[in-house]
């Protein structure tokens, strides 16, 4: 017998691959069992959720209403199992945790590491991509945390700063500016910049200190990789803006500090669910080790 659970699920599944055939090998049913599912979900609604175009399929006004509700319950039902599996087995529940990519050089593999030292039955789940996103993995409900920066400007979602990273202007080994020991970025202003694609952290931190400089920068080229962006600087095809900290080491090329900012990282969670046991945990764990003031103690509302 179908359960309400594999339902919602069939329904998403079909709504976010667009094709019958795709979303039943993605859900491991029959074609016919999706098709029989929409159908009578559609009688019951008594509206037409999905367009019929040619070989696929598109939401209607009506199925995107449903398709929202559908993953705030779906993210409600996994809460829910979770929640229940971790009163079954307290020391070994699931933590779904999100990233950015440069996260995974070195800050989040040792907080793993150490947190998994003290929590050993506790399994992870992880999502490495890009701020925006990682962001959206926590609304939907598909991540629990995520270790993110800058801030998201978000009013909906708590916010614990963990440290502050240094940044660095990035330039080829052979640079006029390689031999300072720090830069201020006005300085940078006529240099061709390699970046970060919009919505990484990273751009919009680099936006954010050009537009107080007072310039615009003279964008290169753009990449979706921490690592590309310093292989191509380090190549010599411009300069960057990259953390000092849990950034990919490439030959040629050399940190110059930044005079005054930092790259502000910390943990984000949505507010209008309440956390797992396991992932208020690790937020404590987090917090006692990286924030000065160990004493943080935990809560659910957004950071002022």
């Amino acid at each position: 017998m179908v359960c309400m659970l594999d339902e919602l699920r069939w329904f998403i599944a079909v709504a976010d691959q667009g094709n019958l055939t795709a979303a039943a090998d993605e859900v491991h049913v029959s074609q016919p069992t999706l098709s029989r599912m929409v159908a009578r979900l559609e009688r019951e609604l008594g509206v037409a959720l999905f367009e019929r175009t040619g070989r696929g399929l598109e939401l209607t006004r009506y199925g995107q209403v449903y398709l929202d509700r559908a993953r705030r319950a779906n993210a409600e039902l996994d809460a829910a199992k979770r929640e229940i599996d971790e009163l079954r087995e307290p020391a070994r529940g699931g933590l779904r945790l999100a990233f950015l990519h440069s996260f995974g050089v070195e800050l989040v593999p040792e907080l793993i590491r150490r947190f998994r030292a003290e929590n050993p039955g506790v399994r992870f789940t992880l999502f490495q991509d890009a701020a925006e996103t990682v962001v959206d993995h926590v609304d939907a409900g598909d991540a629990d945390l995520a270790i993110v920066a800058p801030r998201p400007m978000r009013t909906d979602m708590a916010w614990r700063p963990i440290i502050d990273q240094r940044l660095a202007l990035a330039v080829p080994a052979d640079h006029r500016f390689a031999e300072r020991p720090q830069i201020g970025i006005a300085e940078a202003a006529d240099e061709p910049f390699v970046v970060m694609r919009k919505g990484f952290g990273m751009r919009r931190i680099l936006d954010e200190l050009c537009a107080q400089a007072g310039f615009e920068p003279n964008i290169t080229f753009e990449s979706t990789e921490l690592a590309t962006v310093a292989g191509l600087i380090g190549a010599g095809l411009g300069v960057g803006i990259l953390p000092i900290e849990d950034s990919p080491r490439q030959p040629n090329l050399v940190m110059v500090p930044l005079v005054g900012p930092t790259r502000e990282v910390g943990l984000v969670w949505q507010t209008t669910r309440p956390l797992p046991s396991v992932a208020k945990q690790f937020v404590d764990f987090v917090l006692n080790r990286h924030t000065a003031d160990a004493a943080t103690p935990f809560t659910d509302a957004p950071a002022d």
